[in-house]
C-alpha cells in the first residue's frame, strides 16, 4: 500500500532488564547512592561496574563518569590539553564534541570528511601540519569507522595524541580490535540513546596509568581514589593528585546499577541492531537516487543507526524528511542551516569564534539523512520503513523530473 503508516516511535528504548531495576530499588532503599558512600569492606556497585567494562573493553583502566561529554572533557584534561591549545576534531560530529574541546580550553582545528562520513586523511594530514595540533579527538560519527591503519599512521608520522570518541561504537571493532583501543584514551557514553542506557553516564577507558590517575582524581575522587575500581598504583596517584582540577563528574551507585544488568546483554543486541541495519540497507541501496555507503570487512559495526545519502533530491532532502514524517517515519537531516533536536552542523557552533571553509564536508552532509534504530523495533519494521522511505523518494524524485 503506498499510503501505510509506520506506528512506532523512535525514541522508544527497550525497558531497563528486571535485576537492574531490583539493584537500583535497593539502592535506593538504603539511600546510599552516591558511589563512595560505602562501608567497610563494601566495594562500590560503580566500582564493580568499572572492572567489568575494562574487562569487556580489554584495557587496564576505566572510570565511569555522569555523561559521555565529561568523560572526553576529563580525557582532554588528562592528557594535557590546556587553555589554547589546538585539537583536531572531524567536522562531522554531535555538538558536545567540540563543546567539550572548548570546555577544556582547547581550539578545535576542523577536518573535512569524505563521502562515506569518515575523516579524510588528506585534510588531517595539511591540518595537522598547518596548525601544528598534537591532539585529534576522532569522534567515530554514527558507528562509521574510518580507516584506523591511516589515521594511527597520521598520528604517529606528526606525534598527535589520538583521543577516540566512541559513543556510536561501543562494542564496535576494526580488524577485530575494539573501537577505543587505537588511542591513548577513548569516551563512551551511555545516555539513553546509545549501546548501554542509563540516561546520561559514560566510560573513559586508557591503558596509560599516568592519564588514568589524572582522570581518576579529575573526576572529583576526593581522595577516595583508592576505591576505584580499574586504577593503576598508590604510587602514581602520589604523583599527581594534587594536579588535577575536581570537575565533579561521578557516576552514582543507581546508573550504575542499571548498566551492570545491561552489560553481559550488550553482544547479544549488537547481532540484534545489525539485522535491523542489513533490513533498512536491504530496502534503500537499489534505489537509485538514495546512497547506501559500503561498509568494508574490516568494520565490524553496531547499527543502532542508519544513514543514507538522498543525493538524487539535492536540494530537495527537507521535502523528503516531511513526506516521511506524513507517514510516521522520523528522519533527522544533518544539512539544516539550523540545528535541530540533536544535530547541527559544524557552522553552527558560533561560539568557536570562526566560520571553518569546509565545502566537502557541507556539500556530504546535505544530503546525509539519519534514522535511529531501536530494538523496539523488529527486523519487519524496518524493512516497512525502507519501504516508506523509498516509495517518498522515488515519488519525489519523480516529480522533480516531471518539473
Amino acid at each position: 500500500m503506498e499510503n501505510e503508516r509506520f506506528g512506532k516511535p523512535f525514541t522508544q528504548q527497550e525497558p531497563v532488564p528486571e535485576e537492574g531495576i531490583a539493584a537500583a530499588v535497593e539502592i535506593l532503599r538504603s539511600g546510599r547512592l552516591h558511589r563512595y558512600n560505602t562501608v567497610a569492606g563494601e566495594t562500590s556497585v560503580v566500582s564493580l561496574l568499572e572492572q567489568e567494562y575494562a574487562a569487556y573493553q580489554g584495557v587496564k583502566y576505566c572510570l565511569a563518569t555522569t555523561s559521555g561529554g565529561q568523560a572526553m572533557q576529563i580525557a582532554l584534561r588528562a592528557a594535557g590539553v590546556k587553555p589554547g591549545t589546538k585539537v583536531l576534531a572531524n567536522a562531522y560530529t554531535l555538538a558536545p564534541v567540540p563543546g567539550a574541546i572548548y570546555a577544556a580550553g582547547g581550539e578545535p582545528v576542523l577536518v573535512e570528511i569524505d563521502e562515506d562520513w569518515h575523516t579524510d586523511i588528506s585534510d588531517l594530514c595539511m591540518k595537522a601540519e598547518a596548525s601544528g595540533a598534537r591532539y585529534f579527538m576522532l569522534s567515530h560519527m554514527r558507528g562509521h569507522i574510518a580507516d584506523m591503519d591511516a589515521i594511527c599512521a597520521v598520528c604517529d608520522e606528526f606525534g598527535i595524541t589520538l583521543i577516540e570518541d566512541c559513543a556510536h561504537t561501543m562494542g564496535a571493532r576494526w580488524k577485530g580490535i575494539r573501537s577505543g583501543n587505537f588511542g591513548r584514551v577513548a569516551c563512551f557514553s551511555t545516555q539513553t540513546y546509545k549501546h548501554l542506557n542509563s540516561g546520561e553516564g559514560g566510560f573513559l577507558t586508557t591503558n596509560d596509568a599516568e592519564l588514568a590517575a589524572r582522570a581518576v582524581v579529575g573526576s572529583g575522587s576526593y581522595m577516595l581514589y583508592g576505591s576505584h575500581g580499574a586504577i593503576p598504583d598508590e604510587d602514581v596517584f602520589q604523583r599527581v593528585r594534587l594536579n588535577s582540577p575536581n570537575c565533579s563528574a561521578r557516576m552514582d551507585m543507581v546508573r550504575a546499577a542499571i548498566l551492570r544488568a545491561q552489560l553481559p546483554m550488550l553482544e547479544n543486541n549488537i547481532a540484534r541492531w545489525n539485522e535491523r541495519y542489513r533490513a533498512l540497507s536491504r530496502g534503500l541501496m537499489e534505489i537509485r537516487g538514495l546512497r547506501v555507503p559500503w561498509r568494508t570487512a574490516d568494520e565490524a559495526y553496531v547499527g543502532s543507526s542508519f544513514q543514507f545519502q538522498a543525493i538524487g533530491l539535492a536540494g530537495r532532502v527537507p521535502a523528503l524528511v516531511a513526506a516521511c514524517a506524513e507517514r510516521g517515519v522520523d528522519i533527522k537531516w544533518f544539512g539544516d542551516d539550523t540545528p535541530h533536536a540533536f544535530t547541527s552542523r559544524y557552522d553552527s557552533w558560533e561560539y568557536l569564534g570562526y566560520l571553518p571553509n569546509l565545502p566537502e564536508t557541507k556539500r556530504v552532509l546535505s544530503t546525509t539523512c539519519d534514522i535511529r534504530v531501536p530494538l523496539t523495533f523488529s527486523v519487519e519494521d524496518c524493512a516497512q520503513i525502507a519501504k516508506i522511505i523509498a516509495q517518498e523518494a522515488v515519488r519525489l524524485m519523480e516529480n522533480k523530473a516531471v518539473e
